[in-house]
């Protein structure tokens, strides 16, 4: 039996599980290998990795954690979680059966990039999410923004700190006339014309047979939890404006007593650096409900 058993050896997962190992707690760590940035070639804005390949980052963090004697990782996918809390079974895809007293699910999400030729290729290289990660490197060059839903006029209007930004709709919104008149205001030029594809480094090819030549592309993605695991054990799942995640307490424990969360299946927006500390954070709650289990 152990005393948790964490789903997840990307940085969220990493971070809780440090926090009982640290108390010398029995943990099991259950990772199917796909961290979320692995198509990125770089990390920024964590504080004392920047610019670090993220497989660097990960296998460090790794290596740390394995000094712990009480820490086993194993390499497979979780596929069923059943029991109660200080009683759980969780179910690999090899057959193997686990028992925890506290499960923690830090299974990240994936991304539900835009139906565009090409765009997947480039994603993490030189198409992004977030500004505060990849920005800066675009040197205050030309960036395109590709509307993929409700939170794209807000990305658009946040990323001219960085660049010359055009604002391309594809199909995907309407803007308000009083979006339209925020984005002007900005210096953002609004492009409507339908994208082709994505071709070169972060070239925009429109419907119409025009070009447009970028430094690189963002899209606001929409998230989904990377497993169904949450959901067929029973916790609850919410839908944000980012997507949907795992609902989860103060503590980090999810709708079922005994099931805790972090990282980004459990909160937005998302950064490595905020996946460190949720998990942080989760892996000190989880242990304190086994002190106190009341």
């Amino acid at each position: 039996m152990q005393d948790v058993i964490v789903i997840g050896g990307s940085y969220a997962g990493m971070a809780a599980a440090l926090q009982p190992a640290r108390a010398r707690r029995k943990v099991r760590v259950i990772d199917a290998g796909q961290r979320r940035n692995r198509f990125a070639r770089h990390s920024h804005g964590f504080l004392g990795q920047d610019g670090i390949d993220p497989a660097q980052i990960w296998a460090a963090a790794r290596q740390q954690l394995l000094t712990y004697p009480t820490l086993r990782w194993i390499e497979g996918e979780a596929v069923a979680i059943s029991g109660r809390k200080d009683d759980f079974r969780l179910a690999t895809a090899d057959g193997t059966a686990h028992a925890g007293r506290r499960i923690l699910l830090a299974t990240g999400v994936r991304d539900l990039l835009p139906d565009i030729p090409g765009l997947p290729e480039r994603w993490g290289k030189t198409v992004f999410h977030c500004p505060y990660c990849h920005g800066y490197e675009l040197d205050q060059g030309r960036i395109g923004v590709i509307a993929a839903g409700a939170m794209s006029p807000h990305q658009a209007q946040l990323l001219p700190e960085w660049g010359e930004v055009t604002f391309l709709t594809n199909g995907a919104l309407t803007l308000e006339p009083e979006q339209r008149e925020d984005l002007r205001s900005r210096g953002v030029a609004v492009e409507e014309t339908p994208i082709a594809r994505i071709a070169g480094a972060a070239e925009v090819e429109l419907r119409d047979g025009r070009v447009l030549p970028f430094a690189g592309l963002f899209t606001a993605t929409r998230t989904e939890p990377a497993s169904p695991l949450a959901e067929a054990a029973g916790c609850e799942v919410i839908e944000t404006p980012m997507g949907r995640q795992v609902l989860t307490d103060e503590t980090k424990e999810t709708s079922l007593p005994g099931i805790f969360a972090c990282g980004d299946v459990a909160r937005a927006p998302h950064s490595v650096s905020l996946a460190v500390g949720d998990g942080a954070w989760a892996g000190a709650q989880l242990h304190r409900s086994l002190v106190w289990p009341e």
